[in-house]
């Protein structure tokens, strides 16, 4: 208001003569010299219309409180506010910088109080309100560490540090420290307070969350600075903290801006000034806590008070909330017995064995949408194990009795060992009540029958594919037999249990009915068990499941994939020979080719069709020892020996052939007569006249 009045006084004085306006204007002239050397403002908290005399950059906002925040919870900021005005900090013709005074009210609050925060604030005069260069944490938004030190900053600050420094000379992590154009203080000390002259030194702690005064005066007589801190409602001590001799006429430029930086970095926290008065060569106003605005709340209080505003929503719905919980305990308790395991004490000897959980989980609760086939023995389902996220083939077989399921389970345990590239990896088990599963691995291409009898699934498979295919077998077989620690019968070769991979490479598989015996030895009667056509006719005799059984099932799959018929086809009229017979009387006709799938279009080395035919019927005799073991199949295949040249198929005993009817038993009206066992002669046995659809595992 003074200035407003001088301009009208001095829009007056135009109409006066020279010197009487000469002499004026050296009057208005002392009187700004005057004013500017005894500047003062007060800061009763930033509302209103005091704020235009501020300059906020950086991080920093009024808070609808009415305090100034530098700095929130975010790491690596910078905030600061000034007094917009520029300082004049030398009387007229005087070298040595003025007195200056200041107090204000700051709080520090840390994110979290048990780690603490970071990196503290600081009252500064310095030549510019951007300070170029500066950088957060121990720099606290002032200096740089390119100019850390330089006589060229003219900085005088004033630092509450609350964290040491990494590149600073820090003494502890609550200190006050005087910095002249450094952050290296020239003189500091552990953040603390004088009670009275008598009273021992109280600590204080910056960042406790609470309001604390500081008092900042620059003696420019004595050439001192003093620093006095306490807690807000606590009279400002008679002795200061830091009292240092400083010289600032070397330090500050004519004009500097006042006001306060603050800076974040790995650490953070909330930094408040709640009040700030200052004044040159003079003591700074006081401030009125009562007029201060009110504190700002730690992050932590602010939650708990929101949640409090609930609380009594939380309490009326509390034993809604436990009534719930408690069902879905007891649902999910009823759920784990539902699927628990019992183990006897055997189970526990038997390794690959599965957490039916687990295979629950991985079925999808054994859904119908899974299911990859089904038939007499049960279904497969496609799977995918929750621990690896492995695809794998799920088999459930349901059994009636307890009868033989030890022995069973231990054998399928042992043949989990086997390995071999054309075989259906088996890996593992699992009993559940009167269930047992099966878990193989995943062939996404299905079972060989299927391909054969229905090629409009994945088209017809070319004459080298299916030689592929046999070869490919035969090595399993040999395997089985011979290469493996014990003897292994599979008793259920054929076309629906050998499963194609993504690659179009055979896999045999269900191993459900092997049978195991050791080397050497021979094996023990059993229940007689297998499929019409690939069933070797001495089974109805012996009851003993023997390798030369494999052979002649084998034979049948030979004869089978090179002919595209099945070895019995039920759907045929009765005049209709077996396909054994079929092929045997064009072999003795000369013209066994003409045996061959006519879906292959003549598309095949005649040599290697001649070759699997001859073969078939060679492994399809009807006396065990006349077939050939697996070992003499491979040779015959891969070339590395070639079959006899004096067999005819006169001379061959063929299951099956119309050249021996005379030595079959007729009981089952097939043309020609059949010669094997009736469906009700097996004496408790089992025999599946069929497969499962899309391939057995």
């Amino acid at each position: 208001m003074l200035i407003f009045n001088l301009l009208f006084i001095t829009q007056a004085a135009m109409a006066v003569p020279s010197p009487i306006l000469f002499f004026f204007f050296f009057f208005l002239f002392l009187v700004k010299l005057a004013l500017s050397d005894n500047i003062q403002f007060i800061f009763q908290g930033f509302k209103g219309n005091s704020i235009e005399n501020l300059s906020l950059n950086g991080a920093s906002v009024i808070t609808s409180t009415g305090a100034i925040r530098l700095t929130n919870y975010s790491k690596n900021l910078i905030g600061r506010a000034f007094y917009s005005s520029p300082l004049h900090m030398f009387k007229t013709h005087s070298q040595n910088a003025s007195s200056f005074s200041t107090t204000f009210v700051f709080v520090i609050v840390p994110l979290d109080p048990q780690i603490g925060g970071g990196h503290g604030l600081a009252f500064t005069l310095a030549p510019t309100q951007q300070l170029p260069g500066a950088r957060f944490e121990n720099y606290l938004g002032l200096l740089g560490p390119e100019n850390n030190g330089n006589f060229s900053n003219h900085v005088f600050a004033v630092e509450f540090d609350t964290a040491t420094g990494l590149w600073v000379n820090d003494i502890d992590g609550n200190h006050v420290g005087i910095d002249i154009n450094s952050m290296n203080s020239t003189v500091s000390k552990a953040a603390s307070y004088y009670a009275n002259q008598t009273h021992p030194i109280e600590p204080l702690k910056l960042e406790s969350g609470m309001p604390i005064q500081a008092w900042i005066e620059y003696d420019g007589t004595q050439k001192i600075v003093n620093v006095t801190i306490s807690p807000l409602f606590v009279p400002k001590p008679s002795r200061p903290l830091l009292s240092a001799p400083v010289d600032l006429s070397h330090i500050l430029k004519e004009t500097m801006f006042a006001g306060f930086s603050s800076a974040t970095g790995k650490l953070a926290g909330s930094h408040y000034i709640l009040g700030w008065s200052f004044r040159m060569n003079g003591v700074a106003p006081p401030l009125n806590p009562s007029q201060l605005p009110s504190l700002p709340r730690p992050k932590i209080s602010e939650k708990i008070r929101k949640e409090g505003i609930g609380i009594g929503a939380v309490c009326s719905a509390t034993t809604l909330v436990l009534l719930v919980i408690v069902v879905f305990i007891s649902l999910y308790y009823l759920q784990r017995l539902k699927y628990k395991d019992v183990l006897e004490e055997w189970e526990l000897q038997c390794s690959h064995r599965f957490p039916y959980r687990d295979l629950f989980k991985a079925t999808k609760g054994f859904k119908d949408s899974e299911i990859l086939g089904s038939g007499g023995f049960g279904c497969v389902y496609k799977g995918v194990l929750p621990a690896t996220q492995e695809e794998v083939a799920v088999k459930k077989i349901s059994h009636n009795s307890r009868q033989g399921i030890r022995e069973f389970i231990m054998e399928i345990a042992s043949l989990g060992r086997m390995r071999h590239k054309h075989l259906v990896h088996l890996h593992g088990w699992c009993k559940h009540k009167d269930e047992l599963l099966l878990v193989y691995d995943f062939m996404p291409n299905g079972s060989l029958g299927d391909i054969l009898f229905n090629h409009k699934k994945s088209g017809i498979l070319s004459w080298e594919q299916r030689f592929s295919i046999l070869k490919g077998v035969a090595s399993a077989l040999l395997y089985l037999h011979e290469e493996w620690e014990q003897v292994v019968v599979h008793r259920d070769v054929k076309a629906n249990n050998v499963l194609l991979d993504a690659d179009m490479s055979p896999r045999l598989g269900d191993f459900g009915l092997a049978r195991l015996y050791d080397h050497g030895k021979e094996a023990c009667t059993t229940h007689i068990v297998g499929t019409l056509g690939y069933m070797a006719p001495e089974l109805s005799r012996t009851g003993k499941a023997t390798t030369h059984c494999d052979v002649f099932s084998y034979g049948a799959l030979l004869l089978e994939v090179a002919c595209g018929r099945p070895p019995i086809d039920l759907n045929a009229t009765s005049n209709q020979p077996l396909l054994s017979e079929w092929v045997s009387e064009c072999w003795a006709a000369g013209c066994i080719v003409e045996a061959a799938d006519p879906k292959l279009e003549n598309n095949y080395v005649v040599e290697e069709m001649e070759l699997v035919m001859k073969l078939g019927l060679i492994c399809c005799q009807k006396m065990p020892e006349a077939r050939p073991t697996m070992r003499q199949v491979t040779c015959y295949l891969d070339g590395s020996d070639l079959l006899p040249s004096d067999i005819c198929p006169e001379y061959l005993n063929v299951y099956g052939n119309k050249l021996f009817a005379d030595s079959r038993p007729s009981s089952m009206g097939f043309g020609g007569g059949f010669s094997g066992i009736s469906c009700g002669t097996m004496g408790g046995g089992v025999i599946s006249s069929g497969s499962l659809e899309g391939g057995r595992y």
